[in-house]
């Protein structure tokens, strides 16, 4: 019975993966399984018959309806992280964009990063009906992604800035009792039954002005878009932290500072502008004029390097960077999408003048501005977490 059961399941799984050529080989699908093929083959079979595009030939208005509705199907059927996917395949296959700009559209699906970049590509052509709409669906996602992300940030960066401004000579109220005693056990005094120690341990005294300055510096060209929300959601965190000083620059041929706005992440994104061309070395040019203290800098590119500016001078200015003392480091991706497209050449030519050139995911980020505070060699850092690496 056990055999019969298993070869049944099998049969229905791939059934739903092969579609409905299979049907002679694998049977018929019934109740939820049929309609979990309907949804499927609207998506994956969308020029034949129930399938999404069934219904565009006389122009995209009438289709609206149906789509709307499948988003519901797939949110029934299929786990988040599938309807996610399933999502994001309609999004490219089917070219839907147009119908994000409908406020019933934005209230089936479930909001998620690729949405989000979609939103922010579509920002300037969105129906003033919509744009309320559109934003709560950010807002959802933004609320979800600082809270999954905040916390661990801010605990790698308190951490490392604890650990890197320790306090060796303290005061007498400033004593860590606690620390200085476990640093001195080897220095009991059985006959006096107490600890002499040799090292006091203090608590790190409140700085006055920022520990440590970060200049994010982002290229929004199309294919960096889910860098960017990573980005801003990690920038605005950064500019809630007092011992950090955070700006955030986004550029294509155009350079836009956008620290007043760091406080909304929703209004950061909506202010970014999707496309165009890149200059990365005008971009660097902007973010080298406002670094204050380079010995205390940590200026991170986020790019894929398809430099559309003179080269030569990037490389110039990053050579002064680094000799100056910013710790520069280039980040090829900073999303969930595994190994991006990147120029190799201008990776490596970086790498030569020790700036580390890597994708990150947003969950390896925090650890990664812990390693740049306390100074650690960041390329070995990088390896150690398995990041893709140009050497």
């Amino acid at each position: 019975m056990s055999d019969a059961m298993n070869e049944a399941e099998r049969l229905r799984r791939w059934r739903l993966v092969l579609g409905s050529e299979a049907e002679p080989a694998c049977g018929a699908l019934t109740g939820a399984n049929a309609e979990m093929d309907q949804a499927l083959t609207a998506l994956y079979e969308a020029d034949g018959p129930g399938g999404l595009n069934s219904s565009k030939r006389g122009g995209r208005g009438g289709s609206a309806p149906s789509v709307a509705r499948w988003l519901g199907d797939i949110r029934k059927y299929f786990p988040s992280s599938v309807v996610q996917v399933m999502q994001h395949d309609a999004l490219q296959r089917l070219n839907m964009r147009d119908m994000l700009l409908q406020p019933e559209m934005l209230n089936a699906v479930q909001p998620d990063v690729h949405l989000v970049a979609n939103l922010m590509a579509l920002s300037h052509v969105i129906p003033a009906g919509t744009k309320a709409t559109a934003r709560l669906v950010v807002r959802k996602v933004v609320d979800e992604l600082m809270k999954r992300l905040d916390e661990p940030l801010r605990s790698a960066i308190s951490g490392a800035l604890d650990r890197s401004q320790r306090n060796r000579r303290p005061r007498h109220a400033e004593i860590d009792w606690h620390r200085t005693i476990r640093a001195n056990l080897r220095h009991w005094q059985p006959e006096y039954r107490t600890v002499v120690p040799q090292t006091l341990l203090g608590y790190g005294r409140k700085a006055r002005r920022p520990q440590r300055e970060v200049v994010l510096c982002i290229d929004q060209s199309g294919s960096m878009a889910n860098s960017v929300v990573y980005a801003s959601i990690f920038g605005a965190v950064m500019a809630s932290l007092p011992a950090v000083a955070t700006k955030l620059v986004v550029f294509d041929t155009a350079v836009v500072d956008m620290t007043e706005q760091l406080d909304d992440p929703v209004e950061l994104l909506f202010g970014v502008q999707l496309g165009g061309g890149t200059d990365i070395n005008g971009a660097v040019g902007y973010c080298q004029s406002i670094i204050r203290e380079p010995r205390n800098t940590i200026f991170v590119l986020i790019s894929d390097l398809y430099e559309g500016g003179v080269e030569e001078n990037l490389l110039r200015r990053a050579a002064e960077l680094v000799e100056a003392g910013v710790q520069f480091i280039t980040l090829l991706a900073l999303s969930d999408e595994g190994a991006p497209a990147y120029d190799h050449a201008l990776a490596s030519k970086l790498a030569a003048l020790g700036v580390p050139s890597f994708a990150c995911t947003p969950n390896a980020f925090p650890g990664l501005m812990a390693a740049a505070i306390r100074r650690d060699d960041v390329s070995a850092w990088a390896a150690s977490q398995s990041l893709v690496t140009s050497r």
